[in-house]
């Protein structure tokens, strides 16, 4: 973004004489992280006021501050935009600097998958178009703002995940973005608490219509029935499904596993043999969505065949990584629901890249009041006769460890509640160089990427 001043006073609907030529080419709210040339928006909190750092956020080179109206002693000789709210000012601005902006705008949201399906997106569209995505989890009603107003001027494809914890916060998203094409990767147990329901999760997530574009497109997991009757209730919407089920517009027909990804066939909107570079077959279906996008957006099935090639995804998403000792990892720590806990160990089960499985999970989080039955119910997902060793981490997976006791022999099985040096013995006393493969998957909040930095 590169605007002046009088242009943003003019988008908070403001009278501002001073500096009306200074240039903005970004917004910030964290002093830590601002560049040269941005927007700092403080926010006032009960426990942190934003407005001391803004005179060290012009030492850093923003280019200009907005400051509250009711706050006393603004900086005076500076880029100063007053305003009643600032988080209200900062959705404002986005607003209208996306209503001006020439990019096809994609949205993602869904229970799992929202990020790896925008990570292999933005990777296999990279070739053909300048792409911008969502940064981390800048994914809420303050994070989407700044991605919108950090888009460079002439980006051609922005992918924008959406994140949600409650009903209403993902129509005011997509109303925020108005995407021309909408994505909703699955429905799973995310939110258990806060929506009551899988019901309750699909009719949040399908909010994301509400914003799409009078032209635009629904692409959704058409394996979920909760979806499909949402679909089918609105007879006007465009919409195209994928998955592994016969009947969508595009179905997956084989899948095989090597040790650099993922081979694939498919039929229906495109038809043929594809590959990419990322393990499970979860994250082949996350691959649909981008497949349909791309031919929605002009690609042909070679050039889409090409992008997936060379797709890249964040970091703890069935990350395969080495180790000095020769223990190979999956990294899939990022965060963990039944749902994409129950893909990841079923791909471990089914691979061949090493003969000695493991795994080593991590409590599944803000799943309500059937967080118990969920973590048990992971019992009936792993197979005894191929898993070599379970080990489980947090008060959560004390239940899982309590059905597994009946599977597995007590020395195949290692429980702790919150010491990862437990589990890191008891890796190197019992993991084979080189023949065993261990997959990390729980919450963010578990952290168990902490266990896999003791051995690179």
């Amino acid at each position: 973004m590169k605007r002046t001043i009088k242009e943003i006073a003019n988008w908070l609907h403001i009278e501002h004489t001073d500096f009306p030529d200074v240039v903005v080419e970004g917004v910030s709210i964290d002093t830590r992280t601002i560049r040269k040339g941005d927007l700092f928006i403080p926010f006032r909190g009960e426990a942190v006021n934003g407005h001391k750092y803004v005179e060290q956020a012009f030492e850093k080179g923003a280019a200009a501050a907005l400051w509250l109206k009711d706050e006393p002693n603004p900086p005076k000789d500076r880029p100063i935009l007053l305003v009643d709210d600032a988080e209200h000012a900062l959705q404002q601005l986005a607003r209208a600097y996306r209503r001006r902006h020439g990019a096809k705008f994609i949205g993602v949201t869904g229970s799992n998958g929202k990020t790896s399906s925008k990570d292999i997106m933005a990777s296999m569209l990279s070739p053909y178009f300048k792409v911008q995505k969502t940064i981390g989890n800048y994914n809420n009603q303050l994070g989407l703002p700044i991605t919108l107003l950090n888009l460079d001027e002439d980006t051609e494809i922005a992918v924008l995940e959406m994140g949600m914890s409650g009903f209403g916060e993902i129509e005011f998203l997509t109303k925020l973005a108005e995407p021309h094409l909408a994505i909703i990767t699955n429905i799973g147990e995310a939110h258990m608490q806060d929506l009551g329901s899988r019901e309750g999760i699909a009719q949040a997530k399908f909010e994301i219509i509400q914003g799409l574009n009078s032209d635009g497109v629904l692409f959704y997991d058409g394996d979920e029935p909760l979806l499909l009757n949402l679909v089918e209730k609105q007879s006007q919407l465009k919409s195209k499904s994928f998955g592994f089920q016969e009947g969508n517009d595009l179905t997956v027909t084989s899948i095989e596993t090597t040790e650099k990804g993922s081979r694939f066939t498919v039929n229906g909107e495109l038809e043929g043999d594809f590959f990419i570079p990322v393990l499970g077959k979860h994250q082949v279906k996350n691959a649909l969505n981008a497949m349909l996008a791309g031919k929605a957006l002009g690609l042909d099935e070679e050039q889409i065949r090409h992008g997936l090639s060379q797709v890249f995804l964040t970091d703890m998403r069935m990350q395969l990584v080495p180790t000095k000792k020769g223990i190979l990892f999956i990294n899939d720590a990022y965060n963990a629901a039944p749902t994409s806990m129950t893909a990841a160990i079923q791909f471990v089960q089914s691979t061949s890249l090493r003969e000695d499985k493991w795994l080593v999970l991590g409590d599944m989080l803000e799943l309500g009041e059937n967080e118990k039955p969920f973590h048990e119910q992971i019992a009936t997902v792993i197979d005894s006769e191929n898993i070599s060793r379970v080990c489980m981490f947090g008060p959560r997976m004390k239940w899982l460890y309590e059905q597994l006791k009946y599977q597995f022999s007590e020395e195949r099985l290692l429980y702790t509640e919150n010491h990862y040096d437990e589990i890191v013995a008891y890796i190197n006393e019992h993991a084979k160089a080189d023949k065993t493969l261990i997959l990390l998957k729980g919450s963010r909040g578990m952290k168990l990427e902490t266990i896999l930095e003791s051995f690179l």
